[in-house]
């Protein structure tokens, strides 16, 4: 029986590219949800085992809601991680395929993929309207849906292909250094290995009466060698000023020296909550494969 997978959808979207990607279709049956909390929230009450979620990209930054709705909401391990380039194309309806770009009064996708083409957009759509949609696939199926308005989404080439629509302008994307790191939360990959390179993710919370703790807390990884390759600071929501710290780890957390590291930590009177320890697979694009 092949396992459950969600990722954020609807069908077309970027998350469902790379979750195929990283999945095997022989062995996963891909189920799109309208947003990310309804992804993430179908991995915790188990109607998936396991799903698909952006967490990063190049340009924007971290999706701090993924981020926010892992700490706050839920208590899911990430099991494992995908970096895959991205590409935003200009979409449009077959009946508006010929219609000048001045012409075009809305403009619909992530706000992601929007910030991701500022350039792009003030040079080319500047008197369109931006309106946002929960994923660039939504913004595709509205297109679709409205063959006789003015509208535009910003998307992939999977939603253009789904929804039947034309493509009018490819890689819009202001940095061509574009990619999104997605995380599988939920149960073991089975393609999971220990041939490619591990990260731990965790969460690290500062006692609010010891000065200098964050330094602290850098100090054992330096001392120990160990590299950092993410340090995010995120409200814990408990008042002004108080912060806690996602920290990623390029090591696997059954290395002796992260659990001396990881109890350091805690000696010193932190609070720390570990959020993963995970394979890192990346897409390489001339053999349309992931590297394993």
């Amino acid at each position: 029986m092949k396992r459950k997978a969600a990722y954020l959808g609807p069908k077309g979207t970027f998350t469902q590219e790379a979750a195929q990607y990283l999945l095997p279709a022989s062995q996963y049956e891909f189920i799109p949800f309208k947003t990310i909390p309804d992804c993430i929230n179908a991995v915790d009450n188990k109607s998936v085992d396991l799903g698909v979620v952006p967490v990063e990209n190049t340009i924007e930054g971290s999706v701090n809601l993924t981020l926010d709705w892992l700490v706050h909401q839920v208590d899911i391990p990430i099991t494992g991680e995908l970096v895959y380039p991205i590409s935003q194309h200009l979409l449009v309806h077959q009946s508006q395929r010929d219609l000048p770009l001045k012409a075009f009064e809305k403009i619909l996708s992530h706000p992601q993929a929007v910030a991701q083409c500022q350039l792009f957009l003030r040079e080319n759509l500047p008197q369109a309207e931006i309106e946002y949609a929960n994923s660039t696939a939504e913004a595709a199926q509205v297109i679709s849906e409205h063959p006789t308005k003015p509208w535009i989404a910003i998307g992939n080439k999977l939603a253009k292909d789904i929804y039947e629509l034309s493509l009018r302008a490819e890689s819009i994307e202001d940095n061509g250094n574009n990619f999104t790191r997605f995380i599988v939360i939920g149960q073991e990959l089975k393609n999971g290995s220990r041939d490619v390179p591990y990260k731990t993710s965790v969460l690290v919370t500062l006692p609010e009466d010891f000065p200098g703790a964050l330094h602290q807390v850098l100090a054992v990884f330096a001392w120990r060698k160990i590299n950092l390759t993410r340090i995010e600071s995120r409200p814990t929501k408990k008042g002004l000023g108080s912060y806690h710290f996602f920290i990623d780890i390029a090591m696997d957390a059954e290395n002796v020296l992260m659990q001396g590291a990881l109890a350091e930590i805690e000696a010193l009177g932190c609070g720390i909550r570990l959020l993963g320890s995970y394979p890192c697979f990346a897409y390489t694009q001339k053999a349309n494969s992931v590297t394993r």
